[in-house]
């Protein structure tokens, strides 16, 4: 039997951030999805026109992103992985 996971709050700050980005903060959604490796996968989807607001020139806005929760990885010693998924 697994032992129960502690609570993240890399979902939370992954959300914060990208709701500060976008025109539409209220479609914004960041679903939080645990691997058998006990690594994280946080599934960004946006409204459509804010894709790009997301995403940025040269995909530097998601590496900004991705560097922003791989920061709060290492305080809560998790792994975790970023996508940017369209709806």
């Amino acid at each position: 039997m697994m032992a129960p996971r502690k609570r993240s709050r890399l979902k939370d700050v992954v959300e914060y951030t990208v709701r500060s980005l976008v025109r539409e903060p209220e479609e914004v959604t960041v679903k939080e999805i645990w691997n058998r490796d006990d690594d994280l996968v946080l599934k960004i989807t946006t409204a459509q026109p804010d894709m790009g607001k997301v995403i940025g020139k040269q995909g530097r806005i998601a590496k900004a992103v991705r560097a922003i929760a791989k920061a709060q990885a290492v305080k809560e010693d998790v792994k975790v992985t970023v996508d940017i998924v369209e709806r």
